[in-house]
């Protein structure tokens, strides 16, 4: 008994004289090959159990191996998309499923992780009418498959939300990693809740776009448009595949804000003008400087100042259950109203019947019906000369002043702009179904088809009003009135 006092005794002193002698971090140090986990309290400064010591301590090697590691969630030959933290309350453990992929290896509570993705997502799934937004058969058998221990670590471990990281992109550009775009046959249903059975709120058309605002299992929530709702991740991309995705399918455009644009042959306004251009008119751009924009014209690629015009990457958006409505409304009214104005020019004496003074040669609208009469209407000015800014079939006329000439003797009223243009009548998927009289909309130019892949259109000062094949130049959109 004597021995154990002195022993215990000697410890006391023994620490004294090394608390007094000795700095606290070498103390800590030395405590702790003695009495680990009274130590790790010395440190702390807390009079914690050794238990809850232990457990501290595991915890924080375990982050600091997932911190130094950056544990990555992979799925066969992938790239990293985004960077998230882990729930605060929860570990990542191995076997744990994201977002549909497992986690390769533990991640503690609070960690970053990488999170990378194939984006496999095509949407070939959608019918031929679109919309089909259900669930994959494969998914649905993947899911059937899940062993209990796969689906009890999925429900203690819910689905990470993970917004995309913003885009390296230099000053004045545009960010579109937050971008996402439909790619279906036909369109996709946007839903109020992340729910097949949920109400439908809009469509978003093949390459349409939305902007990124949560993700839930696998549905995206986006706004496009008017519309707000969700959208099943199989039918779009996101990500940086959609920031490659709309390199090729977005449209970069520059909107004219002057009255008179000169397009120039080289980025100098000492250049020769090469054309004019009017204001609002969208211009489809070919590069960019710092300063000069080059854009597509009839007279070919030009130069302006950015001065001039503002510049924007344009997508389709969703279309809204009520604005389908409207649209389809305000389309069969334009077209019933443009048939009475065209009955009504058509009984009018010498109707259809102007001279040019030009002549079309041998050229003749196909079809049938008012859109041909508007075709062979407009085939008798071929010859007729190109001015800017005139509205005259036979003196002169610019492009959208030949459509607006044309059409006004069908009883049609037309704006003189070939960029408001392109909003009027209704819009025509391709060219395979165009009809003759339909307006084919391009890069500050429009004309008028004539059926067999032709259009009859004011071209240039050099060609005035000619025929050309309608595929010359990138169409943008064509639109019908009748």
């Amino acid at each position: 008994m004597k021995k154990s006092v002195l022993k215990a005794t000697a410890v006391v002193v023994l620490m004294a004289v090394v608390v007094t002698c000795f700095p606290i971090n070498d103390v800590q140090a030395a405590t702790s090959l003695v009495f680990p986990a009274a130590g790790v309290a010395l440190a702390a400064g807390n009079g914690r159990s050794i238990k809850d010591i232990r457990a501290d301590v595991a915890r924080n090697a375990a982050k600091q191996s997932t911190i130094a590691n950056h544990e990555k969630i992979t799925k066969g030959d992938s790239t990293v998309v985004a960077k998230v933290e882990t729930p605060s309350s929860k570990a990542v453990n191995e076997g744990t499923t994201i977002n549909g992929v497992a986690v390769v290896g533990s991640a503690s509570e609070g960690a970053t992780i990488e999170i990378t993705s194939t984006d496999n997502n095509t949407g070939s799934k959608n019918d031929k009418n679109g919309g089909d937004d259900t669930e994959l058969a494969e998914g649905e058998k993947a899911e059937e498959e899940k062993t209990e221990e796969q689906k009890a670590a999925e429900e203690a471990n819910p689905t990470i939300d993970i917004k995309p990281e913003a885009q390296d992109v230099e000053e004045g550009e545009e960010d579109l990693s937050d971008q996402v775009i439909a790619v279906v046959d036909g369109y996709v249903n946007v839903r109020s809740e992340p729910d097949e059975n949920s109400e439908i709120v809009g469509k978003l058309y093949n390459h349409s776009a939305g902007t990124w605002l949560d993700k839930q299992g696998d549905w995206y929530k986006i706004e496009s448009g008017n519309v707000v709702g969700f959208v099943k991740g199989e039918y779009v991309k996101t990500g940086q595949a959609a920031v490659k995705l709309a390199a090729e399918v977005g449209q970069r455009t520059a909107t004219v804000h002057t009255t008179t644009l000169k397009i120039r042959e080289e980025a100098s306004a000492d250049s020769i003008v090469l054309g004019l251009v009017a204001n609002e008119d969208q211009l489809t751009v070919i590069e960019e400087t710092d300063e000069w924009v080059k854009v597509n014209i009839e007279e070919g690629d030009g130069w302006v100042s950015k001065e001039y015009v503002s510049i924007a990457t344009l997508f389709p958006q969703a279309e809204s259950k009520a604005e389908e409505e409207a649209r389809l409304k305000k389309e069969a009214a334009e077209r019933k109203r443009a048939q009475q104005a065209a009955a009504k020019a058509a009984g009018k004496k010498g109707s259809g019947k102007t001279s040019s003074g030009g002549g079309g040669g041998s050229y003749a609208a196909s079809g049938s019906g008012l859109g041909a009469s508007v075709a062979n209407y407009a085939l008798q000015f071929v010859g007729n000369p190109y001015v800017y800014g005139g509205t005259s079939l036979t003196n002169g006329t610019d492009c959208s002043g030949f459509t607006m000439g044309v059409y006004r003797n069908f009883g049609v009223s037309l704006p003189h702009s070939s960029g408001a243009q392109r909003a009027m009548g209704y819009g025509v998927g391709s060219l395979a179904e165009a009809q003759a009289g339909d307006i084919v909309c391009y890069s500050g130019h429009v004309g008028i088809y004539i059926g067999g892949g032709q259009i009859v259109h004011a071209s240039t000062a050099k060609t005035g009003i000619k025929v050309s094949n309608a595929s010359y130049r990138n169409i943008l959109a064509i639109r019908r009135i009748f």
